[in-house]
């Protein structure tokens, strides 16, 4: 696995090093800016971005949106110290396929595994802050879905993929993924990462 940090700071750079090269990732990448960033990104066969949401010249979501009109495939996942509620939403809508605390650095390979099996991974802490207030939640009639398109994405919102949802739903991946495309249609949302977020923003109950 190929990981790209990018992040101005050299002692995080360092430390988040160290903590892939403990879980048995020895290809990493650093950078310190968007153009350094970019440069490895198109030079390599990234796997996965790891990087910081505010630099010191440079926002980091325009660092990302970057990289994913490059390659709209890419895996980004923003670590940071910030919960604004403007950041979280702008690198929802862009795309990037997880946003975590550095407080949280712990967990940080179960993120890595976890959108590198195709899920998004949000912070419990950032998932609290684009709930709704439970005056604003809406039912799943408000969006034309039914029972079983909840749970499906009940359980994408737990972070499983299309075969461990077949199996504890007892449906073919077939199926599931037909469910999933339609929910999309549905929703007009853009892949399962933003059905996630709609299931937090929509329908979960705190």
């Amino acid at each position: 696995m190929r990981i790209l940090l990018v992040d101005d700071d050299p002692l995080v750079l360092t430390s988040l090093r160290m903590i892939l090269n403990a879980e048995g990732i020895d290809e990493v990448f650093a950078s310190k800016n968007g153009e350094e960033a970019f440069d490895i990104y198109k030079n390599h066969e990234i796997d996965l971005v790891l990087q910081d949401i505010r630099l010191k010249d440079e926002n980091g979501i325009d660092i990302a949106s970057r990289l994913l009109e490059y390659d709209k495939d890419a895996r980004i996942i923003l670590l940071t110290t910030f919960k604004d509620e403007e950041y979280i939403n702008k690198a929802i809508k862009i795309g990037v396929k997880g946003y975590i605390l550095k407080d949280n650095v712990d967990s940080l390979f179960q993120s890595i595994q976890t959108v590198m099996a195709g899920n998004m991974v949000l912070d419990s802490e950032v998932v609290k802050d684009i709930r709704l207030s439970d005056r604003q939640k809406r039912s799943i009639d408000d969006f034309d879905i039914t029972e079983r398109e909840l749970d499906i994405i009940k359980l994408l919102a737990e972070g499983m993929n299309n075969k461990e949802i077949a199996r504890s739903l007892h449906l073919s991946e077939g199926t599931v993924r037909n469910y999933i495309s339609n929910l999309l249609d549905k929703l007009d949302l853009r892949d399962r990462s933003q059905i996630v977020v709609f299931y937090y923003k929509n329908l979960h109950a705190d």
